[in-house]
């Protein structure tokens, strides 16, 4: 059965890019069994349009993640949502940082602090712009707060810890890429799903390689 619609969408370009890292990750039959499993039957074979039409429902998303956990299990589930997060940035999500500026020359001589400084809200900014998620980032001492007050990833959900897995592996090959190759350590420090008022993501500002 299909999932209840929020009401928020994701453009369908995004959404088409995490279908598309899914299906490199677990092959054809493995995303479709995902798809039917979360009632999202209409997308097996028939991904949206490559489009920045706000037309895929969190819940959607949501339900995704949800029929990942089901079918692997929470730690097999929590692995692949990661690794499709990742994915997704590294296949796509990419050139909506081009037009944030932060793939230009003038950016990729900066200094590491100054490409976190000014790469991570330009990431906020692209996914607050295009999509129904409101993102934030501010900086706390030797960290950053990246914040997420509407979230696809855990629409209508209840969890007894963080569940937005994909947002991290989107957050960890975003500061990668922004970066220079550096990668960082992303903690869930908050989430909606167990009842927090929004998501928090932890970035350490220094890199662990």
């Amino acid at each position: 059965m299909a999932p209840e619609k929020s009401g928020f969408n994701y453009p369908n370009k995004f959404a088409r890019i995490y279908l598309e890292a899914m299906e490199e990750i677990m092959g054809k039959n493995g995303l479709n069994a995902i798809l039917n499993l979360a009632g999202l039957q209409e997308f097996i074979g028939n991904y949206p349009p490559d489009n920045l039409e706000k037309a895929f429902d969190f819940s959607f998303y949501t339900g995704l993640q949800v029929a990942l956990e089901d079918m692997y299990g929470p730690r097999g589930g929590r692995g692949l949502a990661l690794r499709a997060g990742r994915a997704s940035f590294a296949e796509g999500l990419r050139g909506f940082g081009a037009l944030a500026g932060v793939g230009d020359l003038a950016f990729k001589v900066l200094p590491l602090a100054a490409k976190l400084k000014i790469g991570l809200p330009a990431m906020a900014n692209i996914l607050t712009q295009f999509s129904d998620q409101i993102s934030n980032v501010y900086e706390e001492g030797d960290k950053y707060i990246y914040t997420m007050e509407r979230c696809p990833m855990c629409w209508n959900r209840k969890a007894d810890k963080p569940v937005c897995y994909a947002g991290q592996g989107l957050l960890q090959e975003g500061l990668r890429w922004v970066s220079g190759g550096h990668e960082f350590k992303v903690d869930m420090a908050t989430c909606i799903a167990k009842g927090d008022d929004m998501g928090r993501y932890v970035i350490y500002k220094e890199p662990i390689g």
